[in-house]
């Protein structure tokens, strides 16, 4: 798999990611550190827990992370989750559980092509 098709799996924005990186070596570099990200199994800790200020800042550094890397897909539903736990508290009109299954569909899509990308 190319680095290119792995960012259409993912339905990331590749020639974003490789305006701002300037390689593709480096994107690759960066993209497959993702792998060794903590987050999301915090922010899944978090919300089993209902420590929902965890949860917020697992749910944010998804969000930066995606953002920085044009993982456009994964950060869209990592924004919504982070805006419905502002502050450490479930705001009214979300629906938390969907959003975060929507995360972990989106993550789970994320990091499985990565893993196409990594043993390729």
């Amino acid at each position: 798999m190319t680095l290119k098709e792995c960012y259409s799996k993912m339905g990331g924005d590749y020639e974003a990611v490789l305006g701002r990186l300037r390689s593709e070596d480096r994107v690759r570099r960066f993209a497959l550190k993702f792998l060794d990200d903590s987050s999301f199994t915090t922010l899944e800790r978090s919300m089993q827990e209902q420590n929902y200020m965890e949860a917020f800042r697992a749910a944010h550094t998804i969000k930066g992370i995606c953002q920085n890397l044009s993982f456009t897909r994964l950060g869209d539903s990592s924004h919504e989750l982070t805006e419905a736990l502002r502050d450490g508290v479930v705001h009214p009109g979300y629906d938390v559980d969907a959003l975060c299954g929507r995360v972990r569909e989106d993550y789970q899509l994320t990091s499985g092509a990565l893993m196409e990308l990594k043993e390729s």
